[in-house]
C-alpha cells in the first residue's frame, strides 16, 4: 500500500507531503490544477518512462519520494532480494533528477537503478486509464490475467514443470544424435584405424624395447669378434685352466709350506669363482648376438609400423594402446547408439505426453475460466448502461510453450450484431473506461493488498452511470488502495479519503496544492463539481445526498 508521497521542485510543486490510506482516495480540482502532475511524479520515483523536463524552473534537482508498507510475503520482498538490497516493513523510494536530466535512484537508503524501481512498480502499483497499453489493453498479458483470474496455479506450474522436463528430453535426444551423426561421419576411419591397431597390437614400452633390440643387432657383427676371443680367453683351454693348475700344484705342497699359502690359495679360489661368473656373462652375450637375418627384419618391420602409426594419429608410440582404447570406446557407442536413441525417443514422447496432458488440463481450465470471465464482465456491465455490449474472451491454438498452447484475447461488441474486436479499437472513450473497470472488478475480486490508479477513467460518463462506476470503485477498494483522479461528483462522494488539487499564483510562479478535506469541505468540492464556479445551496444540498447515498 502507498501511505506517502513527498514531492519536492517538480514542475508547479515546490513542496507536497501526501498521505494516502487504505480504500478509495479521490483527488478533484479544476482542469490543469495539477493532478496528473502527481501521477507523473509518482510514475517518475517508480521509474517509469514519461516527460523529460519535470524540475521546476530555478530549482537544483527536484526530487520525489514514495513510502510503502510492505506485508510478509509481498511481491517486492522478493525483487529487494533479488537486487541484495536491505528488505524491511517499509519501503522508501527516492528519486531526484537535475535540470540536466540526470537521475539518481534510492531504495530504502541505498543506491538503485531505474531497472530495479520498474521491477518494484511492477508488484507495488498499477495504473488504469484510457491510454492503459501497458496493463489490461495489452494483448500479451490477456492470458497472464486470465491464469490470475482462474486462480489455477497448481495446473500452470505442472504445465510449466512439464515443459522443462519435454525440453530436457528434447535436448538429449538432439546431443545424442548429433554426437552420432558425428561418430557415423568418421565410421570408417574409425573402423580402419581400429583394424590397424588391432593388427598390430601395440604396447607400452614396445617402441624403445624393439629398438633397443635393433640396435644391439645391428652391432653385433660388429662386436662379436672381440667378444668370442674373451671367451676363450676366459676358457678351460686358457685363463681357466691355468689357474685351476695353479691352484691344484699349490694346494698339493701347501701342508709343507707351514701356512704361507693359505692366503694365496683362498685368493686363487676366489678368482676362479669370479672368472667363472664373468666366463658365463660373456658366454650369454655371445648368445644374444646369435640372430636370425629374418629376425632383424621383423623387428624393424614392427618397429617402423609402430612409429608409423604414432605419426599418422599424433600421438606418442607409447599412447597408441591408449588411442586404440578410445576408438575401441568410439566404436561400441556407434554400435549401441541404436538403442540409446530409442530409448532417448521414447523419454521424448513420454515428456511430450505428459505436457499435452498437462496443458490440455490447462486449456480445459482455461476456457471454463473464460465462460466465468464473460459471465462476470455481463453482470458489471448491466450497472454501467452497457447491457446490450459483448464481452468475450476468446481463446485461439498457440504455438506450445512454458505457459500451455492457446493464445488469449479479450474483445467486446458493443451493440448485438457487431463485430466483435480488441477493446481499444472498437470501444469509445467512455466505453473504453467502463469497460476497463469492469474488467478491473471482475479481475481482482480475491486480490487484497493493492495500490490501483485509476486516471479520470469515468470520462465521458455522468448521471446513473457515473454513480456506478464510483460503487465499482468503491467495491474494488474493499480490501485494496485505489487512486482515482476524477472530474465525476458521483465518483468523488464514493471515496472514503478526499484530496482537492488547486493551483496558486505565488510571485510569478504558478504552485500546484494538495488539501486534504474534510466533511464539510467535501461537501463544497462536490457542490463546486456539480454546480461550476456558482455554488449555490441547491449545490450543496445535492453534494449532500450524493455523500449520504
Amino acid at each position: 500500500m502507498l501511505r506517502g508521497l513527498d514531492i519536492r521542485d517538480m514542475l508547479i510543486i515546490d513542496r507536497l507531503e501526501l498521505e494516502f490510506q487504505p480504500g478509495l482516495n479521490v483527488l478533484t480540482g479544476e482542469t490543469g490544477a495539477g493532478k496528473s502532475i502527481l501521477l507523473d511524479a509518482l510514475g517518475f520515483v517508480l521509474g517509469w518512462r514519461g516527460r523529460a523536463e519535470l524540475v521546476r524552473p530555478g530549482a537544483a534537482q527536484g526530487e520525489v519520494t514514495a513510502v510503502f508498507d510492505l506485508p510478509p510475503g509481498h511481491a517486492a520482498r522478493a525483487v529487494l532480494r533479488d537486487a541484495g538490497l536491505p528488505e524491511a516493513d517499509e519501503l522508501i523510494l527516492r528519486r531526484t533528477n537535475t535540470p540536466d536530466g540526470r537521475k539518481t535512484a534510492f531504495v530504502n537508503d541505498r543506491r538503485a537503478s531505474g531497472e530495479v524501481l520498474r521491477a518494484l512498480s511492477d508488484v507495488l502499483v498499477e495504473l488504469h486509464g484510457q491510454q492503459d497499453d501497458r496493463g489490461l489493453l495489452n494483448p500479451r498479458g490477456h492470458r497472464a490475467l486470465l491464469d490470475a483470474f482462474a486462480g489455477h496455479d497448481d495446473l500452470l506450474q505442472a504445465t510449466r514443470r512439464a515443459w522443462r522436463a519435454l525440453g530436457g528430453a528434447q535436448r538429449d535426444l538432439e546431443t545424442a544424435e548429433a554426437a552420432l551423426a558425428e561418430v557415423r561421419a568418421e565410421e570408417d576411419f574409425l573402423r580402419h584405424a581400429m583394424a590397424e591397431l588391432d593388427a598390430l597390437d601395440p604396447q607400452s614400452g614396445d617402441e624403445a624395447a624393439l629398438d633397443q633390440r635393433r640396435r644391439l643387432m645391428q652391432a653385433a657383427e660388429r662386436i662379436r669378434d672381440d667378444i668370442a676371443k674373451a671367451h676363450a680367453a676366459l676358457g678351460y683351454d686358457a685363463a681357466e685352466g691355468l689357474l685351476g693348475d695353479a691352484l691344484r700344484w699349490l694346494e698339493d705342497v701347501a701342508d709343507r709350506a707351514e701356512g704361507r699359502l693359505d692366503a694365496p690359495i683362498a685368493a686363487l679360489g676366489r678368482a676362479l669363482t669370479e672368472l667363472g661368473e664373468a666366463e658365463q656373462g660373456v658366454a650369454d652375450c655371445l648368445a644374444s648376438l646369435d640372430f636370425d637375418p629374418a629376425e632383424l627384419e621383423a623387428v624393424e618391420e614392427r618397429l617402423f609400423a609402430i612409429r608409423a602409426l604414432a605419426r599418422k594419429h599424433g600421438v606418442a608410440p607409447d599412447a597408441l594402446g591408449e588411442l586404440a582404447a578410445g576408438l575401441r570406446g568410439k566404436l561400441a557407442a556407434l554400435d549401441g547408439a541404436a538403442d540409446d536413441i530409442a530409448a532417448l525417443k521414447k523419454a521424448r514422447a513420454a515428456a511430450q505426453a505428459s505436457y499435452d496432458a498437462a496443458a490440455a488440463a490447462l486449456s480445459a481450465a482455461r476456457a471454463e475460466a473464460a465462460v466465468r470471465l464473460d459471465r462476470g464482465m455481463a453482470a458489471e456491465l448491466a450497472p454501467l448502461k452497457m447491457e446490450r455490449a459483448v464481452f468475450a474472451t476468446g481463446l485461439a491454438a498457440g504455438p506450445p510453450g512454458p505457459d500451455g498452447a492457446e493464445a488469449v484475447t479479450f474483445t467486446v461488441a458493443t451493440n448485438p450484431g457487431a463485430p466483435a474486436g480488441p477493446l481499444n479499437r472498437i470501444a469509445s472513450g467512455g466505453e473504453l473506461s467502463r469497460f476497463l473497470l469492469a474488467l478491473k472488478v471482475c479481475l481482482t475480486r480475491q486480490a487484497t493488498g493493492l495500490t490501483m490508479i485509476f486516471d479520470e477513467i469515468d470520462r465521458g460518463v455522468g448521471g446513473a452511470t457515473a454513480d456506478a462506476v464510483g460503487r465499482r470503485l468503491a467495491a474494488l477498494a474493499a480490501g485494496s488502495q485505489v487512486l482515482v483522479v476524477t472530474h465525476s461528483p458521483q465518483v468523488a462522494a464514493r471515496g472514503g479519503h478526499h484530496w482537492r488539487v488547486t493551483k496558486r499564483i505565488a510571485g510569478e510562479m504558478t504552485v500546484s496544492e494538495v488539501t486534504p478535506l474534510a466533511p464539510g469541505e467535501r461537501i463544497d468540492e462536490i457542490a463546486r463539481m456539480l454546480a461550476g464556479d456558482t455554488v449555490t445551496e441547491e449545490a450543496r444540498a445535492a453534494a449532500g445526498a450524493l455523500l449520504a447515498g
